[in-house]
C-alpha cells in the first residue's frame, strides 16, 4: 500500500510517495514537460532508475566527499556539456547526501530546474530528502553553503531499505528518534511503512509553516548542534544519524541544566535511543572544547550560541546559551 504525504506550499506543492516498490512511480512524478533527466547516483547504490524519458547518469564520488563545491562544478560542467536546459529535470538517487547534492545543483544550475528525490536511505526518506534544504559542506562546517529549492517529488521506496548495510540503517534512526520528541509519540510502535510516513508527515507540517526556517523549522534541528560539531572534528568517521542521537542526548541534558526538563525528561532521552540501539555518548578521541568552539560557527548561531531544547512547551530554539553549561553538559555525556 502506497501512503502519500503533501507537503502543502502553495502553487509549489508536492507529494511524497512510501511504501514498498513507489520507485516505479518515478515516470508519474518526473516534471511535465521534461523531455531529459540528468540522473544524479552514486556507484554504490544498487538501483537502476528508468524515468521514462531520454536520460543521462552521472555519478558522482561515494560518501560525505560528494558534497562539496568542487563535485557540484563537475556536475553542472557535465550537464552543460551534455545540452542540459532549464526546461530538463534531475532526478537524485540516493541517500541524503544525494539528494543533498542533487538539489544544490537543481538549485543553481540555469539559475534553477526542477528535480525529483528518489531517497534509498532511511535517513534520506525521514528527513533530507523533504523539505527542500540543499547544500554542500566547506572544511570549516556541514552544509555551510547551500539553498531552498523544492522537489517536484519525492519517492521513499520502502523495499529499498532492506539492501542497507546495518549500520546505515540504524543511522537513519538517529532521525527517527528526534520525531519522537517532535511529536511522533511512540514511532517506534509502528510498522516500517508507518513509521516513515509518520515522520514525513511531521516535517511536511513544519515545512508548511516555515519553509525558509524563519521560526519554528529550527525545531528539526533537535540534536544537529552537537551532531554536526561532531561530523565535523571527526572527519565525519561517525554517520550522520549516530552523530545525530548523540546530540539528542546532549540537548537532553542542556535543558536539564537550564531548568526546562526533569530527570525523567532526560531518561526518556536515553530510552528512545536505546530502543533504537543508538549511541548517546561522546566518542573518547573527541575534544569537547574543539567541540565547544565549533558550535559558534553554526547556521544558527546568528545572537549567540543557539540550541534547538526541550522543554514543557515543547521542543524550541534557545538563544545564547552559556558556555560554562554548554560544558558541563558535555561532561554528562562522555
Amino acid at each position: 500500500m502506497t501512503i502519500t504525504v503533501s507537503v502543502d506550499l502553495a502553487d509549489r506543492s508536492y507529494p511524497v510517495h512510501v511504501g514498498a516498490g513507489v520507485r516505479e512511480m518515478l515516470p508519474e512524478v518526473i516534471p511535465e514537460g521534461a523531455k531529459r533527466v540528468a540522473v544524479i547516483t552514486q556507484s554504490e547504490i544498487p538501483w537502476d532508475i528508468d524515468p521514462g524519458v531520454d536520460h543521462e547518469v552521472i555519478c558522482v564520488p561515494n560518501g560525505e566527499a560528494a558534497k562539496s563545491l568542487t563535485v557540484v562544478e563537475q556536475i553542472c560542467r557535465q550537464m552543460a556539456e551534455a545540452g542540459f536546459t532549464r526546461a530538463d529535470a534531475i532526478v537524485g538517487v540516493g541517500g541524503g547526501v544525494v539528494t543533498d547534492l542533487a538539489g544544490f545543483v537543481a538549485a543553481i544550475y540555469h539559475r534553477g530546474i526542477r528535480f525529483v528525490s528518489v531517497s534509498t536511505t532511511l535517513l534520506g526518506q525521514v528527513d533530507a530528502a523533504i523539505g527542500g534544504k540543499t547544500g554542500v559542506n566547506l572544511a570549516e562546517g556541514k552544509n555551510l553553503v547551500g539553498a531552498f529549492w523544492q522537489p517536484s517529488g519525492v519517492l521513499c521506496d520502502t523495499d529499498m531499505l532492506k539492501t542497507l548495510p546495518i549500520r546505515e540503517y540504524q543511522s537513519g534512526m538517529g532521525e527517527v528518534a528526534k520525531y519522537h520528541f517532535l511529536g511522533g509519540g511512540h514511532l517506534d510502535a509502528l510498522e516500517i511503512d508507518q513509521r516513515v510516513a509518520a515522520c514525513v508527515q511531521i516535517k511536511a507540517d513544519v515545512v508548511a509553516a516555515d519553509e525558509r526556517e524563519g521560526g519554528r523549522r529550527a525545531i528539526l534541528n533537535y540534536g544537529h548542534t552537537l551532531a554536526h560539531a561532531i561530523e565535523t572534528a571527526g572527519d565525519y568517521d561517525l554517520r550522520h544519524g549516530e552523530a545525530v542521537a548523540i546530540g539528542i542526548a546532549y540537548a537532553g541534558e542542556v535543558a536539564l541544566r537550564l531548568g526546562r526538563v526533569d530527570e525523567a525528561r532526560v531518561a526518556e532521552h536515553r530510552r528512545v535511543l536505546s530502543a533504537y540501539d543508538l549511541p548517546h555518548s561522546l566518542p573518547p578521541s573527541l575534544d569537547p572544547g574543539e567541540l565547544l568552539d565549533l558550535f559558534s560557527r553554526d547556521k544558527k548561531a546568528i545572537d549567540g550560541i543557539t540550541f534547538v531544547l526541550d522543554g514543557d512547551d515543547g521542543v524550541e530554539t534557545v538563544v545564547g546559551v552559556e558556555r560554562a553549561v554548554l560544558a558541563d553538559a558535555m561532561e554528562a555525556i562522555r
